[in-house]
């Protein structure tokens, strides 16, 4: 079976969904994006996905292509025409298709497109194991709150791990790491869980705020800070997450050990956490 993508109120094989040369995502990087989860062919997390979607539509003045109710309904017809079982849903949306102007064109449709990619999220080798993570400089924009589709500085990082051999990137600001070049940073002290606030210097993870809730609910001490690569270097343990990662280990960082260089029990804790609630969710 040919993959189905979804693009502009059509279900169409891959290779003949076609965006016009004049979208303003292809000229400015002017749209967002989101990534949602799929289990057991449902939509993980979908609560937290739309309230974010809608906050980044907001933020950048960009309409809703339809209703949140045919939204998801879109997504969950393309999951059943892919045959998904597990893996995600990579969704967008941008201002559309009109001269290319800096300023935003008047009465334009957005444009619209999904398409699906099959991944095993409840199992995972990298997550028994850990990875390895650098830092990079974070040459970002200040708006990293909103989840735009204008991601060429996390390119640049995520291709920086790569050449190291590493699994992610996590990225420094004066002294401080803010976050990866496409997930959330954490570190553990003491048995209790470190990461940054949310704020315009930072995208509002879902896995965090599922995670911080699962801590509270769980016992697990949490504290909202910023941190420095020296606590990273002296941190028990240390994680990171997102859609397509859940929970994952850091057990190195710039070819330095953290703590044990091994999966440490609070992160190994919040993992099993999450995947009997996406279990759940999933009617696993």
């Amino acid at each position: 079976m040919k993959p189905i993508v979804y693009c502009n109120g059509e279900f169409v094989e891959e290779q003949n969904a076609k965006v016009s040369i004049f979208d303003r995502g292809y000229l400015f990087g002017d749209g967002v994006y989101e990534v949602v989860p799929v289990v057991n062919g449902q939509l993980i997390d979908k609560i937290e996905f739309l309230a974010r979607l809608q906050r980044s539509l907001s933020e950048l003045e960009l309409e809703w292509p339809c209703s949140q109710i045919e939204y998801v309904a879109m997504l969950e017809t393309l999951i059943e025409r892919n045959e998904l079982v597990e893996g995600s849903v990579y969704t967008q949306v941008t201002r559309g298709v009109a001269p290319r102007d800096f300023s935003f064109p008047d009465n334009t449709p957005t444009t619209c497109m999904a398409f699906t990619t099959a991944k095993s999220y409840l199992s995972s080798p990298q997550a028994e194991a850990g990875v390895e993570v650098i830092t990079v400089e974070d040459l970002r924009w200040k708006r990293r709150d909103i989840k735009s589709i204008a991601l060429l500085a996390q390119c640049l990082a995520k291709q920086q791990s790569k050449r190291h051999g590493c699994y992610e990137s996590w990225m420094l600001e004066d002294g401080f790491i803010t976050e990866g070049s496409s997930s959330t940073a954490y570190i553990v002290k003491n048995n209790t869980v470190i990461t940054r606030p949310n704020s315009n210097d930072v995208l509002p993870g879902i896995r965090r705020h599922v995670l911080l809730e699962l801590a509270a609910d769980n016992g697990i001490a949490v504290e909202l800070r910023a941190f420095t690569l020296d606590e990273v270097l002296t941190a028990d343990e240390a994680f990171l997450s997102s859609a397509t990662t859940l929970v994952m280990p850091v057990v190195t960082i710039d070819g330095k050990p953290i703590g044990e260089k091994k999966p440490g029990l609070i992160t190994l804790k919040l993992r099993q956490l999450y995947v009997d609630r996406i279990k759940k969710q999933a009617g696993l």
